[in-house]
């Protein structure tokens, strides 16, 4: 967050929003509160592809449901994400946000967060065993989709400077609506749009559901691939 914060806020003089209603105006903050669910979802498919291929002596000589690896990994950077948030809240609160009565909102939001990212820890996973180097791909792909995610910028800075076709995949790119949403809950001391909630729990049950079912059909032949 330092590092980020010196380069685009100090270097590149980018200005955070005011919250409305928080009145924050501190770009720090702004940073981090897209940073936080980003890490997660970063974190969560970066240990998620390797869990298969770091237990494969396990997988090979015991039968058991194999994806419980992959809900260790979320399980353990859950537990991290909410140490996290819970410093950033006691700091908003410190600074005079009124985010107290949306925690119990946030906390269903990241909720929602851990089922999305499983989908895509379980198909990684398993595609990881089949194609080795979808691990490295991977980190490019973070990288791709981490600047495609307006978190190190306000969204609206994009108005009028992309193709409106990019511009509404950048609007509607769930990690996108992610930030936005916990932005909203932390900063501003608002919460999300009642239709931006239910696009992301829509496509939070398709990333787990799909994730889940290529996770059982190519989990077969796991065993021998691994």
């Amino acid at each position: 967050m330092a590092i980020y914060w010196f380069v685009f806020g100090v270097v590149f003089g980018s200005q955070a929003p005011i919250g409305d209603p928080s009145g924050l105006n501190n770009y720090a903050l702004y940073l981090l509160s897209g940073l936080l669910p980003w890490g997660f979802f970063s974190l969560v498919t970066s240990l998620g592809i390797g869990s298969l291929i770091g237990n494969a002596g396990l997988v090979r000589k015991v039968f058991f449901a194999w994806e419980t690896l992959v809900f260790a990994q979320v399980i353990f950077s859950f537990v991290q994400f909410c140490i996290e948030m819970s410093l950033l809240c006691v700091a908003l609160i410190l600074l005079g946000s009124p985010i107290l009565q949306w925690i119990p909102l946030a906390f269903l939001m990241m909720l929602l967060l851990a089922v999305y990212s499983s989908g895509f820890a379980l198909a990684v996973s398993v595609g990881a065993v089949f194609f080795r180097d979808l691990r490295y791909l991977w980190t490019i792909i973070i990288q791709v989709l981490f600047f495609a995610t307006p978190i190190i910028y306000p969204p609206d800075q994009l108005e009028g400077q992309i193709h409106p076709y990019l511009e509404f995949i950048f609007h509607w790119n769930p990690m996108a609506m992610f930030v936005l949403s916990f932005r909203q809950l932390l900063y501003s001391g608002r919460p999300p749009r009642a239709g931006h909630i239910v696009y992301l729990v829509c496509v939070s049950v398709i990333s787990f559901v799909v994730g889940w079912a290529i996770f059982v059909k190519f989990s077969r032949r796991l065993a021998e691939e691994v």
